[in-house]
């Protein structure tokens, strides 16, 4: 009765109450021809290149804030208070994978602290005969020391080569060849797990520099390679006689990161990063993040070696914010790595800003969405009438300040409560997710749109701007064209908005492709002297010159009977199945129609297949006729919702009872498809499915 009588109440203020939000601007427009170029209309006859005046070069970045924001804390990690095995009923102990965490709260280096580690580093480095624009790798997880290796290699002129510490012992032993490294800097995790295997057929290695605080056994390592703590690189560069040796420091057109891709289509490429690529990228995703400064708190846990993560640090330590470090295995209560009743990093750290790739967005949204399930009947309809009801008002431009209070405190406890804006980039980002993400966390979701060869800047969505599926406007960096591509049916005549392949262009566009002059067809210079890059994405300007990304030319592939299937828009599309944890659409232009591997939501298959009477372990019920069948009907529904084409809808489905991880090598470090791996790995079902042509 009294849970009756508090619902009937709640729902009498909840529809009485006036907004007290007022309406939300319209985003920032851009002017150009149909075609282009289009520009932010602030910077419209100049793009930007600098934040702070004269601060052309990471090291004079860093310096600028470390005067500003000296004693305030600027680097944070999680004390480790514990580690526990996992056990079975059984009494075995599970995989080493299972390990649980407890870990205390976050020990801080200030800024100034930060300098002093940076410049012992250095110099250490140095005295171990690291030269100038000679280049040196790091290979090593998302942690402080990653981003003070950096910091320390942009002071004294060492370009930084970054491998994704994920990549295979094949792909880092390219890397680190290709570039040409003597020094390394890596975790001794990474060391004894995957490199002591390869460094033999490491070229021109001499140092191997780790980053934790503990001894390990120099034992089946080559001779003539050299190991150290960073500790005692630091000690060595501490010394009088180190520290006293002039710094040459680098040019705003020195090079300052070599970064390496994921290598989603093939081998990784190395792209050659100058320090006013950055300097310039960095001033345009700034721009877009307003108030950004002392009071933030960004939690760190995407990879390093992608450059969103790594611009979005240093953008974080120019502007005074403290970074906490997390990792995806810790980030919040739920997470695998942290033991049941103790808190994630999210729970202590309380960040204000946080990025995101959307694989880690969409499971949140269906974690969420399964706890709902779940829920009474009453408390079900009640967060769904409060959920509809939030979401007519964003639409309108509104917030609906009660509900925020009443039912979504919990759910926004989850990343710890205190997020003001949230950055998605890397991938699409599907409306059902942004839009949940909106509402429930009560913040603006901004999408990005940006390439490793562009510095990671291209657009973002302002924060006013509520509308789903759009990556906003150009940075104040850079520009956009937009090039016809006939065979697609791209053109800049289209209606009612202009389409085509996007152009970046801009003192953001990177210089190419290390040792690599072969692959560089995909930059040039304009007349005017400014750099381009040709994406192979494919784009839509709307009216008030706000970006969306419709297609990408190498996901594009014509059917027998003459269709295009974009193989990216029939997989975000049908990532809003329920059943769909992650899909890949695959098909061959000898073949009329679409099929796809699918890694089924494991809570709601074997659900639904208990309610089929099968009960079986998960492996069995993924390789089930049966289920197969309940996931191409599943399919059909949602594809019949959204309007896909008959010829787009899978009419086959391989169900993967093991999630596609960058360690399965299946998917990229920011989940992106690789498409190449995926086709080896099911080859076979390929086959089959395809009747054996």
């Amino acid at each position: 009765m009294l849970l009756s009588l508090s619902n009937s109440l709640f729902l009498s203020i909840f529809f009485l109450l006036p907004l007290s939000m007022a309406k939300r601007e319209k985003a920032k427009s851009t002017t150009g021809k149909a075609e282009g170029p289009y520009r932010c209309v602030e910077n419209f006859d100049n793009l930007a290149r600098e934040d702070f005046e004269g601060k052309d070069t990471l090291d004079k970045l860093f310096e600028h804030a470390v005067q500003r924001f000296g004693n305030t804390d600027c680097l944070g990690t999680r004390e480790l208070l514990n580690e526990e095995n996992e056990t079975q009923p059984s009494g075995k102990i599970f995989k080493k994978s299972a390990v649980k965490l407890i870990l205390g709260e976050y020990r801080w280096l200030s800024y100034d602290e930060v300098d002093q580690i940076i410049s012992h580093l250095g110099s250490g480095l140095a005295a171990l005969g690291q030269q100038p624009k000679s280049t040196i790798a790091i290979f090593c997880e998302t942690r402080a020391e990653w981003m003070i290796t950096a910091q320390a290699c942009f002071r004294r002129n060492f370009p930084l080569v970054t491998l994704y510490a994920t990549l295979g012992e094949e792909a880092v032993a390219f890397g680190l060849n290709e570039c040409g490294a003597t020094h390394l800097i890596t975790s001794a995790e990474l060391l004894e797990t995957k490199l002591k295997n390869v460094l033999p057929d490491m070229l021109n290695l001499k140092h191997v520099i780790y980053v934790d605080n503990k001894s390990i056994s120099r034992t089946g390592y080559p001779e003539g390679i050299q190991i150290y703590s960073m500790q005692a690189v630091q000690e060595l560069g501490a010394k009088p006689d180190n520290l006293s040796v002039a710094v040459q420091r680098p040019q705003p057109t020195d090079l300052a990161v070599v970064m390496y891709t994921s290598g989603s289509t093939g081998r990784p490429k190395g792209v050659m990063i100058i320090h006013s690529n950055l300097i310039a990228g960095m001033t345009g995703q700034c721009e877009r993040i307003p108030g950004l400064g002392p009071k933030d708190t960004y939690i760190g846990y995407l990879p390093l070696a992608h450059v969103l993560e790594m611009t979005a640090e240093i953008s974080c330590m120019t502007y005074g914010c403290r970074i906490g470090y997390s990792s995806p295995q810790t980030l919040s209560d739920q997470s695998t790595k942290i033991k049941k009743g103790s808190k994630g990093d999210c729970s202590v750290l309380r960040p204000t800003l946080m990025a995101a790739v959307p694989e880690i967005m969409d499971r949140i949204y269906k974690n969420v969405m399964n706890k709902v399930q779940e829920m009474s009947y009453v408390q079900r309809t009640l967060f769904k009438l409060g959920y509809n009801y939030k979401l007519e008002q964003i639409k309108m431009g509104y917030d609906a300040p009660l509900c925020n209070m009443l039912l979504f405190k919990k759910v926004k406890a989850l990343l710890g409560g205190n997020i003001r804006m949230m950055l998605s980039g890397g991938a699409p980002l599907s409306s059902a997710t942004q839009r949940f993400m909106n509402i429930c966390f009560c913040c603006p979701v901004g999408q990005g749109y940006g390439l490793t060869e562009t510095c990671g800047a291209g657009t973002i969505t302002e924060v006013a701007d509520y509308s789903t599926g759009r990556v906003g406007a150009p940075l104040i960096c850079c520009e956009v064209k937009l090039r016809d591509w006939v065979e697609g049916g791209y053109t800049s005549q289209d209606q009612p908005h202009p389409r085509g392949e996007i152009m970046i262009g801009g003192p953001n566009v990177t210089m190419g492709y290390y040792k690599s002059e072969h692959l560089n067809n995909d930059f040039w210079v304009d007349e005017q002297g400014q750099r381009w890059f040709c994406t192979g994405d494919v784009g839509e300007i709307h009216s008030d010159g706000c970006l969306q990304i419709v297609d990408r030319k190498k996901d594009l592939v014509k059917l027998q009977a003459g269709e295009y299937v974009s193989l990216g828009k029939v997989e975000s599309a049908l990532k809003n199945c329920p059943l769909i944890d992650n899909i890949c659409a695959y098909a061959n232009s000898d073949q009329n129609y679409v099929i796809s591997f699918v890694v089924p939501n494991q809570k709601q298959l074997t659900t639904l297949a208990n309610n089929n009477g099968i009960s079986v372990a998960w492996e069995e019920i993924c390789n089930h006729p049966a289920m197969e069948k309940e996931v191409l009907k599943a399919i059909k529904e949602v594809a019949a919702s959204i309007k896909l084409q008959r010829f787009e809808i899978p009419v086959k489905v391989r169900l993967s009872p093991e999630p596609w991880t960058p360690e399965t090598g299946l998917v990229t470090d920011a989940f992106k498809l690789k498409r190449k791996e995926l086709k080896n790995h099911f080859q076979t079902d390929i086959e089959r499915m395809y009747g054996g042509k």
